[in-house]
């Protein structure tokens, strides 16, 4: 082995592995955070949540508490279809971030062939006709060098792609957690509509009875009984209304289920004896730039931007490659692999940009752009994220009084109808004041069931904004952002490693 021939080829190969790690890439920095330190606090926040654990450490079976409705999480995190196509979706990114990683690696192939022509005596310089063939059997290999790190920002743009791509089918399980539970809880709601419905329109059926009784023994008016009439009327117009209603909810609930409901759920919780857990610590706004799959996306598609950059500036610099071959050939197939027949070629070219019209410039300036989008976005996700839960917390704080004095509030107008009713039956008062506290009834006891479900929903939507939902139970350790729910061996079995 001649060390000497040698020489040169391992200087080039180790010059390349050094230059290689250059990048042109700007160093990234985070953009600070473009809301307050702290959340709002004052009398519409109430008290901070008192609870030991974040929630993104509070499995979802502990915080909806409801048999049935954990169920039916489950089945949305097995069935649920856009939930499978952004699963699909981060398989398929990562995909491609394989293929441009494999870019930076030598790209070798095996390969044979056999060139034949046949030349007529005419043209031949022995005036024979001539049959030649050209056999050749071998390995080629093409190698771009990175010396200014081109290929590598690619890479580094399209990890990041991947990982933004993981984050976003995390959030989606999130939300998708939460929406199951807002519209389980909104179709208990639409009980409740029926059964309060269904109760006023058989008093007032019993009232508008009563009141046809007394216009034909001559102790009340026909207006009496028209005012009775409308009720009734009104009372089934609206139960019609909410059976719609309810049917509409449960439509929207399989469809995020992805199935129809199963015959064997277990029994329902009323509206009015759901426990939903409302002491979460909201932490800091600092939390949300770790806690919330979003933001961590908004970032992520940040840093690929920014790696963007590199190749864009790289891409002003010289292109490097290595081409070659090494095989043997022969003009017979018997001699192809015998004593001479080796043939090698080696073909290093260098491409330099020198006019285009300012095309790489523009290309430059279209990347330099693009990341100042993407700094936009992750800032106008944060600000989102902070005034979601601000929102939730001012919820929080206000919707448990709320309820308090909604109930207090139907128990005086029940007591006001009972009073009416006593005193039109005796002749003391006309219908009209029957009518009236009927109808006031009815209105508090529709306000305190949507003041009821407004208060379960707003705890369900700030437990997903503090980024609560990912893990089943309590004390589980989390999944990767790229593992779905329940099936980690599914998934490794599908499809290639992870980066």
């Amino acid at each position: 082995m001649n060390l000497r021939r040698l020489l040169p080829g391992a200087t080039l190969v180790a010059m390349a592995s050094l230059l290689g790690a250059c990048s042109l890439q700007p160093v990234y920095h985070r953009p600070d955070a473009p809301v307050a330190g702290a959340y709002p606090a004052g009398a519409s926040y109430g008290p901070p949540g008192t609870g030991s654990l974040p929630a993104t450490e509070i499995g979802w079976r502990d915080f909806l508490t409801d048999a049935r409705l954990q169920r039916m999480v489950e089945i949305a995190l097995a069935n649920n279809r856009d939930l499978r196509v952004a699963a699909l979706t981060v398989r398929q990114v990562q995909a491609q971030y394989r293929i441009q990683r494999a870019m930076m690696s030598p790209q070798v192939s095996a390969g044979a062939s056999n060139a034949g022509s046949r030349a007529p005596a005419s043209l031949t310089s022995a005036g024979k006709v001539e049959v030649l063939h050209d056999y050749t059997v071998g390995l080629s290999a093409s190698w771009e060098i990175d010396f200014f790190g081109r290929l590598g920002s690619l890479k580094d743009q399209a990890l990041q792609q991947y990982l933004a791509s993981a984050q976003a089918r995390k959030a989606f399980e999130i939300l998708l957690v939460s929406q199951v539970a807002d519209q389980y809880l909104t179709m208990l709601a639409y009980d409740e509509y029926l059964r309060v419905t269904q109760g006023t329109l058989t008093i007032a059926q019993d009232s508008l009875r009563l009141t046809q009784a007394m216009f034909r023994a001559g102790t009340t008016t026909e207006l009496a009984v028209a005012q009775a009439q409308t009720v009734v009327e009104l009372a089934r117009a609206n139960y019609t209304a909410q059976v719609r209603g309810r049917a509409q909810a449960e439509n929207m609930l399989v469809l995020l289920l992805g199935q129809s409901l199963p015959a064997d759920l277990p029994p329902a919780v009323p509206l009015n004896l759901q426990t939903i857990v409302n002491d979460i610590p909201e932490g800091l706004p600092s939390d949300l730039l770790t806690r919330r799959p979003d933001v961590i996306q908004a970032e992520a598609m940040l840093m690929g931007a920014n790696a963007n950059i590199g190749a864009a500036r790289a891409a002003f610099f010289p292109a490097i490659s290595l081409t070659g071959s090494l095989g043997s050939a022969s003009a017979s197939l018997a001699g192809l692999f015998g004593a001479g027949s080796l043939a090698w070629t080696f073909l290093p070219s260098i491409t330099l940009p020198i006019f285009n019209a300012g095309m790489l410039r523009a290309e430059l300036d279209v990347a330099t752009l693009q990341k100042d989008i993407y700094v936009a976005q992750y800032e106008k996700t944060i600000q989102t994220a902070f005034s979601e839960v601000a929102n939730g917390l001012a919820a929080r704080g206000t919707y448990g009084e709320q309820v308090a004095q909604m109930e207090r509030y139907t128990a005086a107008e029940q007591h006001a109808l009972d009073l009416s009713t006593a005193m039109f039956e005796v002749g003391a008062a006309n219908y009209l004041t029957v009518l009236t506290a009927q109808t006031m009834l009815y209105d508090a006891q529709m306000q305190l069931v949507a003041t009821r479900l407004a208060r379960l929903t707003s705890l369900v939507d700030l437990y997903q904004y503090l980024g609560g939902g990912w893990i089943e139970r309590t004390g589980d350790t989390p999944r990767p952002a790229d593992v779905a729910a329940g099936a980690p061996a599914m998934e490794a079995k599908s499809g290639g490693s992870r980066p």
